[in-house]
């Protein structure tokens, strides 16, 4: 058993990355319109990491997370619990920027596919939609040809 490796951060850290989104959160929301009631958010669960997109209804990116950009790093990606942080820093830009209600759309097939779900929903979004466009193969690729003796 090796020594436990956990994350710290000091207060002045905390600070200046919460400068760093509010920061952004306001330029986008200057680029973008300022009262955008309705949008999409996109989760893309994977094996290695879960990486959770904003969209107006348009389709027009206006934010994005991943695991990684939270603070996770390695396997811890790819957790549940990891997935639910990512969707914790996406509702609070969708407080932010004023959205109300969103469409969820869920791509993949990773751990944190109904964690940040149930994390959207637990922070007060109000969800119209949730659908699945996870891509599926139809009839595969072709097979080799058959083995001449």
């Amino acid at each position: 058993m090796g020594k436990k490796h956990i994350i710290e951060t000091n207060q002045e850290e905390l600070i200046k990355e919460g400068e760093k989104v509010e920061a952004a959160v306001k330029k986008e929301a200057k680029v973008k319109s300022s009262n955008i009631m309705e949008g999409k958010i996109y989760v893309s669960s994977s094996y290695n990491n879960t990486i959770i997109t904003l969209a107006n209804s348009r389709g027009q990116v206006l934010a994005w997370k991943s695991a990684g950009s939270v603070g996770f790093k390695g396997t811890k990606k790819a957790t549940s619990f990891a997935s639910s942080r990512v969707a914790e820093a996406v509702a609070n830009i969708c407080k932010k920027l004023g959205v109300e209600k969103i469409e969820v759309l869920i791509k993949g097939i990773g751990a944190g596919r109904e964690s940040s779900i149930r994390t959207l929903v637990a922070q007060g979004l109000n969800i119209t939609s949730i659908k699945d466009i996870t891509p599926v193969p139809h009839n595969g690729c072709r097979p080799r040809k058959t083995r001449r003796v």
